[in-house]
Parts: C-alpha cells; structure tokens; sequence
C-alpha cells in the first residue's frame, strides 16, 4: 500500500489523465509540425507559445509518472524541485513519494494562473496540498529565491528551450547523487549536450525515447 496507490490519489489522477486524453486545442493543431518546433526551441517567444496552449494539458505519461515516484522514493527525497506544473499530475506523483518518504518539500513552478489555480485544488484533492508550494510566474524569477540549499530530485517539464538556464539557476543546489528527469529533453540539444557531457559532473541516459534521467556526481 501506497499514497499513490489508495484513495484519493488513484481515482483523482484516472479522472486527470482521461481529461487530458481528451483536451484539444485549436492553436496548437493549426500551427505546423516545423513552426512548433522552431516556438518550443525559442528563448524569447515561449511564454507566447504556452499562453497560447494555456488549456493544453502537456501531461507526462503514465510510465513517466510512475518513473517518478519511484525515483523519489529510490532516493528517499525530502527536497523536491519542478519546472513547469501544469495541471499538476507529474507534481501529485512527486507528492505522494514525498508522503510515502515521511514528508519534505516540493516547489513546483507555472507560469499561466489558470493552471496554477486548478493545480492547486488538486493538490488538496489529492490530499498532498500540505507538501506542496505551487509558485506562479516565469520560473526564472520564480525559482531564484527562497530554494533549499541541498535538492534530492528536479523534474524539468516547462519549456524546453529553458532547460539550460533553469539547470545553471539551480546546479549550485543540487546534493551529489542528485537525479534531473527532463520531459522531452530531445527538443532541447543545448541541455543534452551539456549533462551527457563527461566533463560536467553528471552520467545521464534517455528513457522511453522522451525522458532524459541524469545522475548529479560527487
């Protein structure tokens, strides 16, 4: 028995998963494959694209979810940082290892108010309302103030093209043995170029084909 596998986490993340299986969006599906890419990869015009997809969940998978908490849990994490809440289903994974580790930490970061607004209620719904801190705003500013000083787990799922600058805002925090799991790492070459490097002090591998898992070194 598990958070993550009773009630009220069971029937509420189901109930958010089959929303987010059914959400459309009219933006994103009349912007082209190529102009997408080329709005996920800009430093200056993602808060523009992500306004636009504000009623997009953007969820992570099931698998992905679940990778999640078990690496919390793996690493008995107290400490929890994230980029990018959305409608909070990748924050009540996280939460609920938090739970199950005896409690700790999250700081989860969004910057459409609609989005932080639900998040938050599921949080309470989910039970976990009380580890978790929803900030709302551009995580660059968001995320600069106010952190632990040593950080077990960061979940990098904003936009991607941020990857690189949320990573050097928060390095400095991150405790050896530290794991980064960033969603869709492929649309951001800068971030994957600079963790699999081998003089930077991590060992990362891909997994699933869209999650990227790095090991912070000693």
């Amino acid at each position: 028995m598990s958070t993550l596998t009773t009630a009220p986490l069971v029937p509420l993340l189901e109930h958010l998963f089959k929303q987010a299986e059914e959400a459309t969006n009219p933006v994103f599906n009349s912007v082209s494959e190529q102009e997408r890419l080329r709005l996920m990869q800009s430093k200056t015009e993602y808060l523009d694209l992500y306004g636009q997809l504000k009623d997009l969940w953007l969820p992570v998978s099931r698998e992905t979810g679940s990778l999640l908490y078990l690496l919390a849990r793996s690493l008995k994490a107290q400490t929890i940082v994230e980029f990018g809440t959305s409608f909070g289903i990748s924050t009540l994974h996280l939460a609920a290892a938090l739970r199950d580790n005896g409690g700790g930490r999250l700081i989860s970061s969004e910057f459409e108010p609609s989005k932080v607004k639900r998040a938050r209620q599921h949080m309470i719904e989910g039970g976990v309302g009380d580890l978790v801190e929803i900030r709302a705003g551009d995580a660059l500013q968001t995320l600069a103030f106010d952190m632990p000083e040593n950080i077990d787990l960061l979940v990098l799922d904003g936009a991607k093209a941020l990857y690189p600058e949320i990573l050097a805002l928060l390095e400095s925090r991150l405790r050896p043995g530290a794991i980064i799991v960033a969603d869709d790492a492929d649309y951001s070459p800068e971030y994957l170029a600079y963790i699999r490097s081998t003089s930077n002090g991590y060992v990362s591998v891909p997994f699933g084909g869209d999650v990227e898992v790095t090991l912070r070194l000693g």
